[in-house]
């Protein structure tokens, strides 16, 4: 019965949204990989597929990934829909790869943590960077559950911990919050190298940007702490592995999911519906429960048991620490080589 609600309710939307169309058309959707892409093909694009007439190919990657094939393709996109971390997406939409977003009813329903103020993308979801851990693992050790990002230094962590590049957004915020901690921050990053090159790097078994790794690293025994998001840690607790997520007393960081149509595409009254589509308050819950992401509409009900580890409510996402983009943007290529040269070496 469900199922068939939100099939009607898609169906009236797309009506809308969408012209007649003759012939299938194909969308090409650029987005993360992982889990992430397996609730979208298994639970949210089918639906979307037979409504709107539409075969959609998915372009598996993570931000970065994605903001270079349309820095790639440039002039002749071939992707019509990019989803992205909000520093990216910030990016994406300043270079010139956007589209205005269409009207829709549904965007007078969502929180202002979903708005970006050029009107050429729109935030899915909001997920919060943390630590998370083996908790059988812990509970063998006797060791309490980290509770301060400044137990990253912590020698009994030694090739234990993984953190992603700084090329991923959970890296990046991996180095803004050890500036933050040693008195820094993104207008002066220097603390935060300084703390991965000397006391953070040694713990580090691998700079791993990729989820799936990410999963096997501890699934294998080999990583135990990890600073990562809180929907790739529900993921993978969801699998039945006893990984936790906690948020350090000091704060967790706000990251923002953001789609955008994209300038050039070939399919832009499909993307436009898509983007509407992924806001509705049916995919918004499926993309909870089965993502992680802090729901954006507040239509949205979770019963307390979905809420579990997830940012959920404006109360829940106003405690996470927002980055200055327009800082990090302008320097993070200059990180990024000094990472690399410094830190990776």
């Amino acid at each position: 019965m469900r199922h068939g609600l939100i099939g009607g309710a898609l169906a009236a939307s797309l009506a809308l949204a969408l012209p007649a169309a003759a012939q299938q058309k194909t969308l090409y959707l650029g987005a993360y990989g992982g889990s992430f892409e397996q609730t979208m093909r298994q639970k949210i694009l089918p639906a979307f597929e037979k409504a709107a007439n539409v075969k959609v190919e998915y372009v598996a990657g993570n931000s970065t990934d994605t903001l270079a094939k349309l820095q790639a393709q440039k002039g002749n996109q071939q992707i019509d829909v990019a989803i992205m971390d909000d520093g990216p997406m910030y990016q994406a939409v300043e270079l010139g790869f956007c589209a205005p977003l269409a009207p829709g009813a549904v965007f007078a329903d969502l929180y202002d943590v979903a708005t970006y103020p050029s009107k050429k993308a729109i935030g899915l979801g909001v997920v919060g960077t943390g630590i998370m851990y083996n908790k059988k693992y812990f509970d063998e050790q006797k060791w309490p559950a980290p509770s301060s990002w400044n137990e990253l230094k912590d020698a009994k962590y030694k090739k234990r911990l993984v953190v992603p590049p700084l090329n991923n957004t959970y890296g990046l915020h991996a180095l803004i919050v050890a500036a933050v901690q040693a008195g820094g921050g993104e207008k002066n990053i220097e603390p935060g190298f300084k703390a991965y090159k000397d006391e953070i790097g040694p713990n580090v078994l691998a700079f791993e940007p990729s989820p799936g790794k990410m999963t096997e690293l501890f699934q294998s025994g080999q990583a135990v702490i990890a600073v990562w998001g809180s929907g790739r840690a529900k993921a993978l607790a969801d699998t039945g592995f006893p990984a936790e997520f906690v948020y350090p007393k000091e704060g967790g960081i706000a990251l923002g999911v953001g789609g955008c149509p994209v300038a050039g595409g070939k399919g832009h009254p499909e993307a436009q519906a898509l983007l509407q589509h992924l806001l509705s308050p049916e995919m918004q819950t499926l993309l909870a429960t089965d993502a992680g992401f802090g729901p954006v509409n507040k239509k949205v009900s979770l019963p307390a048991d979905k809420q579990v580890g997830i940012p959920y409510g404006p109360e829940q996402v106003a405690k996470l620490r927002v980055v200055d983009w327009d800082t990090v943007n302008a320097n993070r290529d200059a990180w990024n080589r000094r990472w690399t040269r410094e830190v990776e070496r």
